[in-house]
């Protein structure tokens, strides 16, 4: 009986928004301890830093034994991979590697903490699951904006590189190069200065410009969106299967069924 008690205090408390809050503030806080760390500072206020990173760690643990206690199901806790993320990185905090070889390792374990915001934050967790789900198609676009670059690069380098060898000495030079005309930095003098000696290398790179920036970057964007859209209808799918409300989908399948049943009492 203590033991349910217990479970659902929990539950409640992992679900609180103002205990989400105060977690979202403590990794937020963490980010910056370890900001600190960077700079050249007094002993004493270091190791009051580093009392603090201990203190964090402890919260961290004490909230993942909250969630673990207030799950309804501990099965399903380790399934899911946000928790399996956030035990695995306060776990190895837990690891004492400051004074040893590790200690580089034990560091960037503590830099990935502030990555708990993900898995505290649906937003975040929305976000990212759409760009994970999204890298296959992605894929391709990359794949296609690399053989554009390929060739753009392979042209600029046989016609350029006598003009300028820093810019446009190789093929891998001058893949940099267009990398640096399609940001628009400085992509201007890049091009006058080509310009000085053909004058119609304009084309080249507004040609370059409109596939890579404009077309390409504009269909990775509509990929992620329309993944994002999808995810977003599953999740509300989802919530309304939990809490026992029709969605869409449900009412339309009842109509077509009312109406089937309509034509053949007919």
């Amino acid at each position: 009986m203590n033991n349910i008690k217990l479970q659902s205090a929990f539950f409640n408390l992992r679900n609180n928004k103002f205990f989400e809050l105060f977690v979202v503030s403590i990794i937020i806080f963490s980010a910056l301890v370890i900001g600190a760390k960077t700079y050249d500072i007094p002993a004493d206020v270091l190791m009051l830093i580093g009392w603090l990173d201990t203190g964090i760690t402890f919260f961290f643990l004490a909230e993942i034994t909250v969630r673990f206690i207030g799950e309804p199901e501990k099965k399903r806790f380790f399934a899911n991979a946000w928790n399996l993320f956030d035990t695995l990185i306060v776990v190895i905090s837990l690891i004492p590697v400051e004074d040893s070889e590790m200690a580089l390792i034990g560091r960037l374990i503590r830099i990935f903490r502030v990555l708990r915001m993900v898995s505290i934050i649906p937003e975040l967790r929305l976000l990212l699951n759409s760009l994970i789900k999204a890298l296959p198609q992605l894929g391709y676009v990359i794949l296609l904006m690399f053989i554009i670059f390929y060739i753009y690069a392979a042209v600029g380098a046989s016609f350029f590189g006598q003009i300028n060898e820093v810019l446009w000495g190789d093929i891998s030079i001058a893949m940099l190069t267009l990398f640096r005309v399609m940001t628009f930095e400085d992509w201007t003098d890049v091009m006058y200065e080509t310009m000085a000696v053909y004058p119609f290398s304009w084309l080249f790179y507004l040609t370059f410009i409109f596939l890579t920036t404009f077309a390409f970057l504009n269909m990775v964007i509509g990929i992620v969106v329309s993944v994002m859209e999808g995810e977003h209808a599953d999740e509300e799918r989802a919530k309304a299967l939990e809490e026992g409300t029709p969605t869409i989908e449900t009412l339309h399948n009842e109509i077509m069924e009312l109406k089937e049943l309509i034509k053949k009492s007919n």
